[in-house]
């Protein structure tokens, strides 16, 4: 019955939403004073799109700095403004989970909407341990996926604007440098902590892909979605799993509520061990303007310091 009545609400939406739009699909020339209006859908997406196809491009992301995309709703504003784009991005896997039906009612429709991770091979994602055929929407913490998806935006941009295919060439493979650069120096970051203390342990499992890639045991207390509440056995499962590997440092999510893992700290307190808060990771989006995680390379090296320096701990 909900689901009916979410597919009912997610079409009325939209249709309303084209009923007052009006949307011109006849190409157009595109040049500094006439960009590509773009709309996403995550801050970290917003981040690549401004990069890349910079300065062609008009960015606008529909979830700001610290909003958790897997309970994000589109309000009636973010339907017209997707309505009215030059190119709709998202990140797919079901992380704008509540956003679904709109994008496919979008593509019916014959709008340019285009699912991010669909340039990933099968072999690149993780399978969810919760839902089986589904994988980890969480791409961008291995950093070497996240430069497969730089590339596709930069084909989706010459596509729609061959025109300037050799200044967004230049953007992405100077983009692709830095990320080069990030992946090394991760690795690097990862090797100062002793192998026994290389646990993450976070709000929810966002991480997965940072485990895989550079080595770290990941543990979160919610699963891959934040729409699902933890509960009291797995507070004390995960309390037990810290207090018996004596982890020195776990973290919050910006975009999460602390109070589940404070329910953790206190849990693995009573059980004898002192367990510190290593500080707040940036999960599912960037930080605020002019924070060092306003940008996704800013973003990924915030973590990491945090994670290096919180496992180092005292030894």
């Amino acid at each position: 019955m909900c689901r009916l009545f979410c597919v009912f609400s997610a079409a009325s939406l939209f249709l309303t939403s084209c009923q007052s739009s009006t949307r011109n699909d006849a190409p157009k020339t595109v040049d500094e004073a006439n960009p590509i209006q773009i709309v996403v859908t995550t801050s970290m997406i917003a981040d690549l799109a401004a990069v890349i196809g910079a300065p062609f491009v008009d960015v606008k992301g529909l979830m700001g700095p610290n909003v958790d995309p897997h309970l994000y709703k589109a309000s009636e504003g973010d339907v017209r403004l997707m309505t009215g784009a030059d190119l709709v991005l998202y990140s797919g896997l079901h992380l704008e989970g509540k956003m679904v039906d709109i994008f496919e009612q979008m593509e019916q429709r014959g709008q340019k909407v285009y699912a991010l991770t669909n340039a990933l091979a099968p072999e690149d994602l993780r399978e969810s341990a919760l839902f089986v055929g589904n994988h980890d929407p969480h791409v961008w913490f291995d950093v070497t996926l996240w430069a497969k998806v730089a590339k596709r935006v930069g084909e989706l941009l010459i596509e729609y604007d061959p025109s300037h295919a050799e200044q967004y060439t230049a953007n992405l493979e100077a983009y692709l440098l830095q990320l080069e650069e990030l992946n090394s120096w991760i690795y690097t970051e990862i090797e100062r902590i002793p192998e026994n203390r290389r646990v993450l342990v976070t709000s929810h499992d966002a991480f997965g892909y940072f485990g895989r890639r550079y080595g770290m045991e990941v543990r979160g207390l919610q699963g891959l979605s934040t729409a699902s509440e933890a509960g009291t056995a797995d507070v004390q499962n995960l309390a037990t799993f810290v207090a018996d590997r004596k982890i020195p440092s776990m973290f919050v999510e910006a975009s999460i509520s602390p109070r589940g893992i404070e329910a953790v700290l206190a849990a693995v307190r009573d059980r004898g061990f002192e367990v510190q808060i290593g500080g707040t990771l940036y999960g599912d989006a960037l930080g605020s303007p002019g924070t060092n995680a306003d940008s996704y390379l800013g973003m990924v090296r915030e973590n990491v310091r945090l994670i290096a320096d919180g496992l180092i701990g005292e030894q």
